[in-house]
């Protein structure tokens, strides 16, 4: 969080996540200020709001722990690939990928997202075949 509390961005407005940043550190406590632990589900919501800024290195950084806590949820996987593509770590979304893939085999957005990636890498050949079934499981054969 650091940084980001009452940040304000580029074109000097408060940041998207200013008041809920002030709201997740401190909750009444009798009248004073209590700091408190993030929750999962406001890490959540900072990761997408953070995503939503194009902030994907700090969306990831935030979405490593929301998986870390919850490994069996498809949609914080997708968002942390989805953050590590758009943040150039290419290995890191290819590998998370291949996890929502393994959990949901016909999640077609994966298997595009995967074939992308690959394709960013250089791996034109492994990308084809991804491609191909992306474009199989969501009815447009020109994926």
């Amino acid at each position: 969080m650091g940084e980001r509390f009452g940040g304000y961005g580029a074109d000097g407005e408060a940041s998207e996540d200013r008041w809920s940043g002030a709201v997740r550190l401190f909750a009444e406590g009798g009248g004073e200020a209590v700091l408190r632990e993030e929750e999962t589900a406001e890490r959540w919501e900072r990761a997408g709001m953070l995503f939503g800024e194009r902030k994907y290195a700090d969306a990831a950084a935030v979405l490593v722990d929301v998986v870390a806590e919850f490994p069996e949820q498809v949609a914080a996987r997708m968002l942390l690939a989805r953050a590590y593509y758009h943040s150039a770590q290419l290995r890191r979304a290819e590998r998370e990928l291949r996890a929502v893939i393994e959990r949901d085999p016909v999640e077609h957005y994966a298997h595009l997202m995967l074939g992308r990636t690959l394709e960013r890498q250089g791996r034109k050949d492994e990308a084809a075949p991804w491609l191909r079934l992306a474009g199989a499981l969501s009815g447009d054969a020109d994926t």
